[in-house]
């Protein structure tokens, strides 16, 4: 920090200079020797300033115009590998969906009965339904049955085309499509194709996934291209280099080349680097104004520097004299000329500067040693020899409720009072660098847990030795530690009783396999299937609660039917209800929603509440699941005929290890996850859950799934 007379230096420097750019007779006012030591350091200062300006400036503008140039290509490069990922992603799919086409039964049953217009009404239901370009039949001597779509079918069915890309020359111009087939599972019956044109739309949906403009070549011309522009530009050949640039109305463009598999087409992306070269010379002017800025900044405070240490210091004796009087505060103002003078005023003011730091940092540890005690989170009690207590911190207060003025002189007999000990709190204190557990009763009848650790704060044989007392509540962490082994008990329980059952299945099928009859098998084998599906679902509950402990827990949401998911549920289920007698009811509205929802873990909500439907419900009663539609949310509910659930365990129903089946006789111990899963997935989902009695006993368990917005 400068002080007052540093800046009336700096000041009348500051005057000067500006006196003699006005053409005054200031220089009369600074000689300028250039045999001084001020007159070279102010050269010597200048001239390194300049140099190192000059040193940092240049390789800094080549390394920004350099940088700026890679990280375009390397976004050009990212792009590229982007949008190849994307055409495979492309292929894979449109494969998918040949196959999926072909495999449909209706299809087959139209091309068995020759029916033309159906086929080709079916075929453009498939196109829509599936935002394809093409949808068409080719018979197995390779001629065309029906379609859907732009007229490339005879073409394609004569020259027998697989999957793939493929150049079609039908109209004025070249025309990309990009083609999956596959044969009818009763292959006499003709080969499916799909296609989708890659067109200018196409070319602006991987700009639009990419971030990057999309072009199709066909020898340097472009036959479908989001830059609009690109058309009027003359043939540009790859060759041999992937990467080229051009302009485009003025605005220059990075752009990369890939071709695409078994044809003359290939994929070009253009990134537009106008902004990019607008930023890369902003950032090079605004670097070389930076650097010539610095450099006369630092040229002026070289000077003032130089002139600084070139003066002799003043008053050294009298500030030495004052700081020998005791004068601590006063901060020796001693302006230096010379360097000796200046190495001992500043010995003098380091000097002075300690001893105040160390007197204030002396004053600051007393206060701290005074409150470190209140600010320890644990408690801490100081006893003297008779057991009565002489220090009470904050935090045993917070943990006991005690106020320090209370406790301070009474025996700790008196405020600490075990509840499971006949010996008073004076006599469980544990030994010096001992911990004990004791239960304490409060104030106020309240009961906690204590760890305590004691300590003598002075030699047992003092006649003021004192006992510290450490302890903190740890009411908490045995309640989750009693909860833990009651959980892991549970948890032993579930594997034990399916394994049980399973080992003596397989027990039985190995010692009298061959004299058991078909029904009997079949019950060991259903037997076995249960066991199987209960330690699945019991596995999948372990693993998606400790998912969500950790917060790894995630939904993958897509399209999907309602129906399909209910039946997958049902059919891993049915095996279970059949042991019981159970009957399934299901109701689902006549047009069956496709919802927007993770299918694996939407079958796994289904499967847990289908189970604590079973479990929890008398044998040959009848299970029931409903699905409705509710404006842009599907309602899915499961109802038993079970004891259902008091209202005193619905507040805590959905949380871990709780059980919702209390006072049925079939229910077992479980582990308390289930419900707990099943609310974490639903409200992942975009979905609520909730419970509700059952008119005539039991219970309805339901959960809400958006509808998937249609395209």
């Amino acid at each position: 920090m400068w002080d007052a007379d540093d800046l009336d230096v700096y000041g009348s420097w500051v005057q000067g200079c500006m006196q003699h750019a006005a053409g005054s007779t200031a220089m009369k006012r600074w000689p300028f020797n250039l045999q001084s030591l001020s007159a070279q350091m102010i050269l010597s200062s200048i001239a390194l300033v300049l140099l190192m300006a000059a040193a940092a400036g240049l390789p800094a503008i080549w390394l920004i115009r350099g940088q700026f140039d890679r990280q375009a290509w390397a976004q050009v490069n990212q792009g590229s590998r982007a949008a190849q990922a994307l055409y495979e992603a492309k292929q894979s799919e449109l494969a998918g969906l040949a196959t999926l086409t072909a495999q449909r039964p209706t299809l087959q049953d139209l091309l068995a009965q020759g029916d033309q217009a159906e086929l080709n009404a079916y075929l453009g239901t498939l196109r829509e339904g599936s935002g394809l370009d093409l949808v068409a039949v080719c018979s197995a001597d390779q001629q065309p049955i029906a379609q859907s779509g732009e007229a490339i079918l005879e073409v394609q069915c004569q020259t027998g085309t697989q999957s793939g890309f493929y150049l079609s020359s039908n109209g004025p111009s070249p025309q990309a499509w990009l083609l999956a087939t596959h044969p009818v599972v009763e292959e006499d019956l003709g080969v499916v194709m799909v296609g989708l044109a890659l067109d200018d739309e196409f070319a602006e949906t991987m700009e639009a996934q990419t971030g990057l403009g999309h072009t199709l070549l066909v020898d340097g011309q472009p036959v479908a291209t989001s830059l609009p522009a690109r058309r009027s530009l003359p043939p540009i050949p790859s060759g041999d280099l992937p990467q080229s640039t051009f302009d485009l109305n003025g605005q220059p463009y990075f752009a990369a080349r890939l071709p695409l598999e078994g044809t003359d087409l290939e994929a070009e992306v253009a990134l537009e680097v106008t902004d990019i070269s607008a930023t890369q010379r902003g950032l090079v002017w605004t670097l070389a104004a930076s650097i010539l800025a610095v450099a006369v900044v630092a040229s002026l405070l070289g000077t003032y520097l130089a002139r600084r240490i070139g003066q002799p210091l003043a008053h050294l004796a009298q500030a030495a004299d004052a700081l020998s009087n005791g004068d601590l505060d006063t901060p020796l103002a001693v302006k230096a000329h010379v360097r000796e003078v200046a190495l001992v005023a500043q010995a003098l003011e380091g000097a002075r500067a300690d001893l105040a730091n160390t007197l204030v940092q002396l004053r600051q540890e007393k206060a701290w040693t005074d409150h470190l005690l209140d600010a320890i989170v644990e408690g801490i009690v100081t006893l003297d020899r008779q057991g009565h207590i002489t220090f009470f911190s904050n935090g045993a207060e917070r943990i006991t409720g005690w106020l320090r003025s209370e406790v301070r002189g009474r025996s700790c007999d008196e405020v600490f009072k075990p509840l499971e000990a006949d010996e008073p709190f004076s006599q469980l204190i544990p030994p010096p660098g001992q911990r004990r557990k004791i239960s304490i009763e409060l104030r106020d009848r309240r009961q906690a847990i204590l760890a305590i650790t004691g300590a003598r704060l002075l030699p047992p044989e003092g006649d003021d030795a004192r006992v510290a007392l450490v302890f903190r509540d740890i009411s908490e962490e045995e309640a989750i530690h009693r909860l833990l082994g009651h959980f892991l008990a549970n948890v032993a329980h579930e594997f034990r009783t399916p394994l049980s059952a399973l080992a003596a299945s397989v027990e039985l099928l190995l010692d009298q396999a061959p004299d058991l009859n078909a029904s009997e098998l079949g019950e060991l084998l259903t037997s076995l299937h249960l066991g199987v599906l209960g330690l699945q679902t019991l596995t999948d509950n372990l693993l998606e609660s400790a998912s969500i402990e950790t917060g790894h827990f995630r939904v993958y949401p897509r399209a999907c039917n309602l129906g399909d998911i209910i039946g997958d549920a049902v059919g891993m289920m049915q095996p279970l209800l059949e042991k019981h007698g159970q009957t399934l009811v299901v109701e689902l509205p006549a047009a069956i929603p496709v919802v927007r929802a993770d299918p694996r873990r939407t079958v796994q909500v289904l499967i847990n509440l289908l189970s604590n439907a079973s479990k929890y419900g008398p044998d040959d009663a009848e299970i029931e699941i409903r699905a409705a539609m509710h404006g842009d949310w599907a309602r899915v509910s499961v109802a038993d005929a079970g004891p259902g659930v008091p209202p005193e365990h619905r507040e805590e129903l959905f949380r871990r290890f709780v059980h919702p089946g209390l006072g049925s006789e079939k229910a077992q111990v479980g582990v308390g996850l289930g419900l707990s899963v099943v609310k974490a997935i639903a409200e992942a989902q975009g979905g609520e859950i909730g419970m509700e009695s059952r008119p005539g006993g039991g219970s309805v368990f339901w959960f809400t799934i958006p509808r998937a917005r249609e395209k």
